[in-house]
């Protein structure tokens, strides 16, 4: 798991979840009048494909900024999210702006990503005029 301990421990300890490791989901049966009925799981270590009964799934916790793009190129933190200037959508390179979920530690929603947008659209605009 990638998620914060309490969303780890929230998972491990709801009896209507069941987290099946060393798994990855193969195909996902269903139809649009059904829903989801069954996932076939493949075992990363035997190999085995099982089909396992559900009503739905949730295959994610956590987040991984997807910025590899901009190894080497922009200042990154760690965890790999873009380190912005306090403040503002600057990056460390001038002119180029950061915003949304790959910059946001800390809420990554989509709805504080589009706020994030309009923020860099509006630092973009303003570096625009100043040059």
């Amino acid at each position: 798991f990638r998620g914060s301990q309490i969303m780890r421990d929230r998972a491990l300890g709801n009896p209507k979840v069941h987290v099946h490791w060393n798994s990855v989901v193969e195909d996902i049966i269903g139809t649009k009048e059904t829903g989801v009925t069954s996932v076939m799981l493949k075992d990363t270590q035997s190999g085995e494909i099982r089909e396992e009964t559900c009503d739905g799934i949730f295959m994610a916790i956590g987040h991984n900024p997807n910025t590899q793009l901009f190894v080497n190129q922009l200042k990154l933190d760690n965890a790999q999210y873009i380190i912005t200037k306090p403040d503002s959508t600057y990056t460390s390179v001038d002119g180029v702006f950061a915003c949304g979920d790959v910059q946001d530690t800390t809420y990554r929603q989509a709805i504080t990503a589009a706020g994030s947008g309009c923020k860099a659209a509006i630092d973009a605009e303003r570096w625009l005029e100043s040059h």
